[in-house]
């Protein structure tokens, strides 16, 4: 493990820890720690995964790099490196080469060993190239604990340490959680719409969690999609803000499965059974 990533994700755990049980409570401390943990869902969801490593949308580059901002609050490292990182995932994905696979490397690894890993800590630039040769997203990258910690502040400064532990702690540590369960749980658990090369499940509950990313067979059957949840029952509350982003003009072209994939998808389900996963691993 790399303690310049292992120590501040342990120590945001116990300031999480520390909220909840030793600090005054006022009701709206949860509802500030729910409406951050959505907020910057979005920015990962949108931001890290749909537009920068799939460039499932087009937009600007002052609104890009206020998604960049966005989504590294979310303190998951820098935007090249995550969205490097994911695309590595999708070329080898539930292969021996998959960095976070359950189904080859166990639970805990994929869902947040891999994320806490020195062996990992270098950005793929190779794999992000298109996105590397804007400056603004290097420095960024290179600084990413710097939006993060902004954040912490003006929580501070905004309602001392309880609004810091409720809006960042609590917040933050639900949002490492919510997102890590795509990688640790969406590849095990959940149903298969399409006949995938991997183990990628659909899983309505882990769409709830993290505004569409659960619809996770899906978008690794066609992950150019900027909506993930294909039919209209699948709830993808990502897709439903940028559509109503696409509607004031600061992001367009919004990628759609084609009516082939709709197609496909509508004659059955694919049912695999799922492969041995080690929660020891």
């Amino acid at each position: 493990m790399s303690r310049f990533t292992s120590i501040p994700f342990f120590l945001v755990h116990v300031l999480a820890v520390a909220g909840a049980v030793l600090l005054p409570f006022k009701w709206w401390y949860p509802v500030l720690a729910l409406g951050l943990y959505y907020l910057r869902m979005f920015g990962v969801t949108a931001g890290y995964h749909r537009y920068f490593a799939h460039r499932s949308f087009k937009t600007g580059r002052v609104f890009q790099f206020l998604l960049a901002f966005l989504a590294e609050t979310s303190a998951q490292k820098g935007v090249l490196w995550w969205s490097g990182h994911h695309r590595d995932h999708h070329r080898t994905s539930d292969t021996p080469e998959d960095i976070h696979s359950p189904v080859q490397h166990g639970f805990w690894w994929s869902h947040v060993g891999w994320f806490l890993s020195s062996r990992y800590d270098e950005t793929p630039e190779h794999r992000i190239r298109d996105f590397a040769k804007y400056p603004e997203l290097r420095f960024l990258t290179r600084y990413f604990l710097l939006p993060p910690a902004l954040l912490g502040v003006g929580l501070y400064l905004a309602g001392g340490l309880p609004v810091l532990a409720w809006g960042f702690g609590i917040s933050t540590v639900a949002l490492w959680h919510g997102t890590f369960t795509i990688n640790s749980l969406s590849h095990v658990f959940g149903k298969r719409r399409y006949a995938t090369t991997d183990d990628s499940r659909n899983n309505w509950l882990l769409a709830i969690v993290t505004m569409g990313e659960g619809w996770h067979n899906n978008h690794h059957h066609f992950a150019a999609a900027a909506r993930q949840g294909f039919y209209w029952w699948e709830i993808d509350a990502t897709y439903y803000i940028l559509r109503a982003l696409a509607a004031v003009g600061l992001v367009w072209d919004l990628r759609q499965p084609s009516a082939k994939v709709l197609a496909e998808g509508r004659v059955e389900v694919v049912k695999v059974p799922t492969r041995g996963v080690s929660l020891a691993a």
